[in-house]
């Protein structure tokens, strides 16, 4: 089979530092023996350890690099003024001609595809994993970001129209498609951590009780209110995974709640070794204002952790309404009041996590959604085939 071309706006070098490395995630079902990935900025991860990613493919790494100087020259992301940044794309693809191409997210990355596609031929699908009027235009406060984020809503349109396929990977992200005029797109859930999930067998509580927080500190994932429910709960340890801007103003809060040695922070943990240690908590609990299900949430969720979350002010997350999660009022009295139900109801907790990992494994089990991918891929390949016979027999 042809070579899968990659093409992501990431820094991959910081998702391996935090160790957050999903195998096969660039090649679902190891559908292709040879992946390139290109990276449109100057980073240099390390080839050795992305390979994972790529199961046993052979892994070629390419930099297309997109910077402020480019954002001058195309007068704001003009598209016809981006043509000349993404020449060197089409001769990448002219060359290693790709079978088809997935890009990670709308942005230049995707612009690129659609000219390749154009040029050339070759299919290509694009997956979002934000509701860009929502997590970009709606929550741009300085004049630089509203500018920004408002230049790239003509390429974010020509690049969605002429995928083959649109991917969001969240309900919340269809209103955004809408929005755009874009009706071919299929919900397809990330693929998550193959390999060290594993399900919540023994329900009994420790001493301490076990809490955990796993999220990005800022404004809107601001776990305080919890902080300071927890602290007020004798018997009760929480422990936050993550960093971020109001990381100082957390670990102050811990502090001032007089309950320094039972909250604990973790900046970073593997994400394997995350995964692996998710069924030896009691209980999972954040704040997100985000309308998303994240990854940080879809984790506990699939190995059956009891899982308490806010209720946001705004739309609800369809994927976050039913007996499989309890919603809480982002309070610290209502935090409180739902962990000590938690921690006092042994059948409503465990039910809630067993229902949790029943309803989780059905929707987002990693092989499935793995397999989902492949199968995408498979459909996407075979029509572009189909057209192309047809063009060359008419």
């Amino acid at each position: 089979m042809k070579p899968l071309l990659v093409m992501v706006p990431d820094h991959l070098s910081e998702l391996v530092q935090k160790g957050e490395i999903t195998a096969r995630y660039y090649n679902p079902g190891e559908l292709f023996d040879e992946v390139h990935l290109l990276m449109t900025n100057a980073d240099r991860p390390d080839a050795a350890a992305l390979q994972k990613t790529v199961g046993r493919a052979a892994l070629h790494l390419h930099n297309l690099p997109a910077d402020k100087k480019t954002f001058a020259r195309s007068l704001g992301f003009r598209p016809f003024l981006l043509e000349s940044w993404a020449a060197p794309a089409v001769d990448l693809a002219r060359r290693i001609r790709p079978a088809m191409i997935r890009c990670h997210g709308n942005y230049l990355n995707a612009f690129a595809a659609s000219v390749i596609k154009r040029k050339l031929g070759i299919p290509y699908v694009v997956s979002l994993h934000i509701n860009r009027d929502e997590d970009m235009r709606g929550r741009a406060s300085s004049l630089k970001d509203r500018i920004y984020t408002n230049a790239t809503r003509d390429i974010e349109r020509l690049s969605l129209r002429h995928a083959d396929l649109v991917l969001p990977v969240y309900q919340p992200i269809v209103p955004y498609l809408q929005n755009m005029g874009v009706s071919h797109y299929e919900v397809a859930y990330n693929v998550l951590n193959p390999e060290h999930l594993r399900k919540k067998d023994d329900y009994a509580l420790h001493d301490p009780v076990r809490v955990i927080s796993v999220g990005r500190q800022f404004r809107e994932k601001n776990p305080e209110n919890l902080i300071r429910a927890v602290a007020r709960i004798p018997g009760a340890h929480l422990t936050l995974v993550g960093d971020g801007e109001y990381h100082g103003r957390l670990v102050r809060a811990a502090q001032e709640c007089g309950a320094p040695e039972r909250i604990s922070f973790e900046t970073a943990i593997p994400n394997d070794e995350l995964c692996r240690s998710l069924p030896e908590y009691d209980i999972f609990a954040t704040h997100t204002e985000f309308w998303e299900i994240s990854k940080s949430v879809l984790e506990p969720l699939l190995t059956g952790l009891p899982v308490a979350l806010n209720r946001r002010a705004g739309r609800p997350v369809p994927e976050l309404q039913g007996d499989h999660v309890m919603l809480v009022d982002n309070t610290v009295d209502a935090w409180r009041a739902a962990i000590e139900k938690l921690i006092a109801d042994h059948a409503f907790r465990e039910k809630l996590g067993r229902t949790a990992y029943a309803h989780a494994q059905e929707r987002w089990a990693p092989h499935k959604t793995e397999a989902r991918f492949a199968d995408i891929y498979r459909r996407v390949m075979k029509q572009a085939g189909m057209e192309r016979t047809e063009k060359g027999s008419a």
